[in-house]
């Protein structure tokens, strides 16, 4: 299968969306919109990810998928931080279609999050359930996510978007440095997603991209990467189709092997889809 392992889905609403900050997006996003865009793009299945704090998106987010076969995982969240995690984790966790948790570490200005105890005693709560954890960081936060990711080693970790290094700005370090030392955990795995918007918005090319995606290529491999669009974010900067055009034709020079474990097969196993 053909999987795209990062899209959102929202019903639009200003004060439960209040970070979406363009019209282009100030509108809902639903299963019905996105089949269209990836049977146009020959994406056979999906990963929806949050996009709200709250359970409530969670249990939403697992209704849609029990409605459409193409949904073949959620990326949920939980309050990792509190005491009554575990009540939350055990109601969900029910659901065969919760594949892993994420928290909106990208806002936090500073990593005390990431490494406070009560946060990782949350992470810790997710393997005894099988789940994965989504880190949405800005490569600011690499260094911190470093640590975080060393106190569990036996915890499962995607890192989305490849951490958004400053690709606008041309900037490779530290980004580069720091990227090729979390890729050495080798519990962690990267979406290759998210990267035209950290770009020129209005004129990124994909020779513009080629270096990042060299980046992660060389310090994760081909089998400890998968393919996601970031759907309807995205929407800023490419067309679905044409954002998996461009990784497939970055990874022609791939084994067949490699390019099908990149555009599916990497989802497949680590989500357990």
């Amino acid at each position: 299968m053909t999987i795209d392992s990062h899209h959102h889905f929202w019903a639009y609403s200003a004060k439960e969306y209040p970070w979406i900050g363009t019209d282009l997006l100030r509108r809902d996003f639903l299963p019905e919109h996105l089949a269209a865009e990836i049977k146009a793009a020959g994406v056979d299945g999906v990963v929806s990810v949050q996009a709200r704090e709250t359970v409530e998106e969670t249990a939403w987010l697992l209704g849609l998928a029990a409605k459409s076969e193409f949904i073949k995982g959620i990326v949920g969240w939980v309050p990792l931080t509190e005491a009554n995690v575990l009540e939350h984790l055990e109601r969900f966790a029910r659901d065969p279609k919760l594949k892993a948790v994420r928290a909106v570490l990208q806002e936090q200005p500073e990593d005390t999050l990431m490494l406070s105890a009560d946060f990782n005693r949350g992470i810790k709560a997710l393997h005894e359930f099988g789940l994965r954890y989504d880190i949405l960081i800005y490569e600011k936060h690499l260094p911190g996510s470093i640590k975080f990711v060393d106190k569990h080693p036996d915890q499962v970790f995607v890192l989305d978007h490849i951490a958004k290094p400053k690709i606008k700005a041309g900037e490779m370090g530290p980004w580069r440095e720091n990227i090729k030392s979390l890729a050495k955990r080798p519990n962690v795995t990267c979406k290759v997603s998210g990267m035209a918007t950290e770009a020129d918005a209005a004129r990124w090319t994909p020779q513009q991209l080629k270096p990042y995606f060299d980046v992660v290529l060389d310090a994760f491999g081909p089998k400890r990467l998968m393919f996601g669009s970031d759907w309807p974010v995205c929407l800023i900067a490419t067309e679905y189709k044409r954002w998996a055009e461009t990784v497939r034709e970055w990874a022609k020079p791939l084994s067949d092997d490699e390019r099908a474990r990149l555009m599916g097969g990497t989802a497949v196993e680590v989500y357990g889809l």
